[in-house]
């Protein structure tokens, strides 16, 4: 199997990223990583660094928004796999869109959380292929999806 491509959604607060990205690699498996922008400056601002400066906050934060669309459905397009992390301290609704986007679209989903959110996910819980509770589950779904081995 060539390189998997896997989209990492989700939380920004935590290293569980860095986890599966190191797990991954260690247990040498061919997979190429990508996530949105995890600088909460720099995905606030895109827009409006780009498209230049707006009066009013709804408007900076609709370009943002968008610019940010643009390379979340992008890569999750070219995803072969998304791993979206719901964390229990915000609100994370960008991960609720990419997990839906994920399903739409007919990529395979993990969804990555504390069992202490099963209920409030229930709904995401469903869509998704598989629910784990720690990144080394997710890195052990991966190593299973590329050998078929334990």
């Amino acid at each position: 199997m060539t390189n998997l491509a896997v989209y990492l959604s989700g939380e920004i607060h935590t290293d569980w990223r860095e986890k599966i990205q190191s797990g991954v690699a260690a247990a040498g498996l061919s997979v190429d990583f990508n996530s949105p922008v995890t600088d909460h400056d720099s995905s606030d601002d895109c827009g409006v660094v780009i498209l230049g400066d707006e009066e009013l906050p709804f408007w900076k934060d609709h370009k943002g928004a968008k610019l940010n669309a643009i390379r979340t459905r992008t890569l999750i397009e070219k995803s072969d796999l998304v791993v979206v992390r719901f964390g229990d301290k915000y609100r994370q609704w960008n991960a609720a869109f990419d997990a839906g986007f994920a399903v739409a679209l007919g990529k395979p989903l993990i969804v990555l959380h504390d069992p202490s959110l099963t209920h409030p996910l229930k709904e995401v819980d469903a869509a998704a292929l598989a629910v784990a509770e720690t990144p080394e589950q997710v890195i052990a779904i991966i190593a299973y999806v590329l050998t078929g081995q334990l």
